[in-house]
C-alpha cells in the first residue's frame, strides 16, 4: 500500500511541476508578446549619442537600432579610437545602451548616453567592463 501511495504522490507532484513550468513559459511568452505590441504601437523614432572616454578599450558594444525592444541586436566596434562618439536612431521603447569592454582595468573610463543634448545615463569607473543602459526617453 505504501508503494502505491508514494507512486501516486510522485505522479501528482510531477504533473503539478509540469503544469507549473508550462504556465511560467506561457506567462513569459505572453509578456514578450505584450512588450512587442507596445513597441509596435509606439513607433516613434529618436536619436541618442553614445560617448566613451578613457583608455585601453578593446571594443564597444552598443544598441544601433536593429532588432526589437525585447531582443535588440547589438553592434560592435573593435579597437576604437578614444574619445569615441556615435549617434544612432532607435525606435519605440528600445533602450539605448553602450558598453566599453577592455582586457584590463582602465583608469577614468566613462560611458554616456546623450538625448537632445542632455545626459540621460552616465557611468564612470575603472572596471574592464562598464555599461550605460537607459530607459527609452520617449516613454518618460
Amino acid at each position: 500500500m505504501n508503494r502505491f501511495i508514494r507512486t501516486a504522490v510522485c505522479a501528482v507532484a510531477v504533473t503539478g511541476l509540469t503544469f507549473g513550468v508550462g504556465a511560467c513559459e506561457a506567462t513569459e511568452a505572453a509578456k514578450d508578446e505584450a512588450v512587442d505590441q507596445v513597441d509596435k504601437s509606439i513607433d516613434e523614432k529618436y536619436e541618442v549619442t553614445y560617448e566613451v572616454t578613457g583608455k585601453s578599450v578593446e571594443s564597444i558594444e552598443f544598441a544601433g537600432g536593429k532588432g526589437t525592444a525585447m531582443d535588440p541586436k547589438m553592434e560592435s566596434v573593435k579597437k576604437p579610437t578614444l574619445p569615441w562618439k556615435k549617434t544612432v536612431t532607435l525606435r519605440g521603447i528600445m533602450p539605448p545602451a553602450v558598453s566599453p569592454i577592455g582586457f584590463e582595468n582602465t583608469a577614468d573610463l566613462t560611458c554616456k548616453v546623450v538625448y537632445k543634448g542632455e545626459t540621460i545615463k552616465e557611468a564612470k569607473g575603472e572596471k574592464a567592463l562598464l555599461g550605460c543602459i537607459a530607459v527609452s526617453p520617449i516613454v518618460k
